[in-house]
């Protein structure tokens, strides 16, 4: 099948566009600059000059142009751009699509991409298209995942600085860590992507795309001071004082590296059941303690051996 990438520069899509080639398929990714031409070209796909930013007519003559089979959408869909997406597609007479949006649109809280993202979501259900939608979780794996390999290497560096000697690092948990994550291998969620793809059950539904089950934050930060093998001292600590504080600091912060909503976002559960990707897409994805060692090894940071973890705030490992 040729297939035709938006988002093929982006962190997931070298995972897809690397699926896609070892599954026989051939690719076209749109790209926007020298670099993400560079880039989509690296992992195999033939790059195709357009912007998201354009507008519905010039990326249907771009989309026709391409002369592909099917739209796998890995762009962001937080950004407004999913009307003139849609309408390229049907313009190129590309009936089919698979489009990745985020769990993160059932979150509680006023997140100002909520709103776009939903509104997209509708826009693709009422577009004609044969379409399929995947949510996936917090996606993590890899270096450059913006979420967990960052959290590795501060906990490594942490560990470096501030406990010399091997002696256990005394963790702040706000919140008290209980709430539920779930967080998604991003090579699990690029198998999603080509499933959702070739399978004709997945069309006209919507998947959540998450790990096998969820973890207590708390556990998840257990698993990765494991990862890096460092010793750990979990305390909890209410949530309501940090996240005035971070407030604060984001008015006084020109460019703030944490936000007050990061915080929020722990004291709500993010579990979801992926029964219906199992049945259609054949979707199994890696447990969490597995990905996660990998990662640390990928970065350097691996201890070289697994931990025994042990449950229970103050406890150490």
């Amino acid at each position: 099948m040729r297939l035709l990438v938006t988002g093929g520069s982006g962190f997931l899509g070298g995972y897809v566009l690397d699926e896609a080639v070892r599954r026989g398929h051939e690719c076209v990714a749109l790209a926007r600059s020298s670099e993400a031409r560079r880039r989509v070209a690296a992992h195999g796909a033939t790059p195709l000059d357009g912007d998201l930013n354009d507008g519905a007519a010039p990326l249907g003559r771009s989309f026709a142009g391409a002369r592909c089979d099917a739209l796998v959408n890995l762009a962001s869909l937080g950004f407004g751009h999913a009307p003139a997406i849609v309408a390229a597609t049907l313009a190129a007479e590309l009936d089919r699509a698979v489009f990745v949006s985020t769990t993160a649109i059932t979150t509680r809280l006023p997140a100002a991409s909520k709103a776009v993202r939903m509104a997209a979501e509708e826009t693709i259900r009422s577009s004609g298209l044969r379409w399929t939608i995947l949510r996936p979780t917090m996606i993590y794996g890899a270096p450059g995942d913006r979420n967990l390999s960052r959290l590795l290497m501060l906990l490594a560096r942490a560990r470096r600085e501030l406990r010399p000697g091997g002696l256990p690092l005394v963790l702040p948990v706000p919140g008290g860590g209980s709430r539920l994550q779930q967080p998604v291998h991003v090579a699990d969620v690029a198998a999603a992507v080509l499933s959702a793809v070739e399978r004709p059950a997945a069309r006209m539904h919507c998947y959540d795309i998450a790990g096998p089950e969820p973890v207590t934050f708390a556990e998840l930060l257990r698993t990765c001071c494991a990862a890096i093998g460092c010793r750990a001292c979990l305390i909890p600590v209410p949530l309501a004082p940090v996240i005035a504080l971070t407030r604060c600091y984001e008015r006084s912060a020109r460019q703030p590296k944490f936000r007050a909503e990061q915080w929020q976002r722990l004291a709500e559960d993010k579990a979801f059941p992926i029964n219906a990707a199992g049945r259609d897409l054949n979707y199994a994805p890696r447990p969490f303690i597995d990905g996660i060692h990998a990662e640390a090894d990928a970065l350097g940071l691996a201890s070289g051996k697994r931990q025994v973890q042990v449950r229970g705030w103050g406890s150490k490992w």
